[in-house]
């Protein structure tokens, strides 16, 4: 279990867990590396909602993180023994998921945006992520680049050129 000053506070565990954890269905419970991209989802939503706005509030890992929502989580509970075996093959399927995102340039096409990697601080790259279930390369791109980056470019993005 984390340590006391690496421990999230039980109130972001519950809104964490409510938004993004107790409504997944339940035929992908069953799943644990499908229950692991939603915890994912809220990994991301914890760093980018509380963390930035609470110094306080340690910016932890993923395996760190997953560890307090199966503890925190009623359904997950009996799993969290097994966690480190989940997290490894949800990051063996993760890499067999493709990702979109774009290349922004500015209007005379001299500079190019680049987003900072967020484990790897050293690596440059374009906005992009995985894609989700059911989604298109193109919506993918474009929820993508919105959230790395707040553009939103829906009206530039043409499908025929992807």
């Amino acid at each position: 279990m984390a340590s006391d000053q690496h421990q999230i506070p039980e109130k972001v565990l519950d809104d964490l867990c409510s938004r993004f954890i107790i409504n997944i269905p339940a035929e992908q419970r069953e799943d644990l590396v499908r229950v692991l991209f939603a915890v994912e989802l809220a990994h991301w939503f914890y760093i980018d909602f509380y963390c930035e706005d609470d110094d306080d509030l340690y910016v932890c890992n993923i395996k760190e993180f997953a560890q307090q929502i199966f503890v925190h989580c009623p359904f997950l509970r009996n799993y969290v023994h097994n966690l480190d075996d989940f997290i490894s093959r949800w990051r063996g399927y993760k890499l067999s998921v493709p990702t979109y995102g774009a290349v922004l340039l500015d209007p005379t096409y001299e500079h190019i945006l680049l987003v900072k990697g967020f484990y790897n601080r050293e690596s440059w790259g374009f906005p992009k992520g995985k894609v989700q279930e059911n989604e298109t390369p193109i919506k993918c791109a474009i929820r993508e680049v919105m959230e790395e980056v707040g553009f939103d470019m829906k009206e530039r993005a043409f499908e025929d050129q992807y």
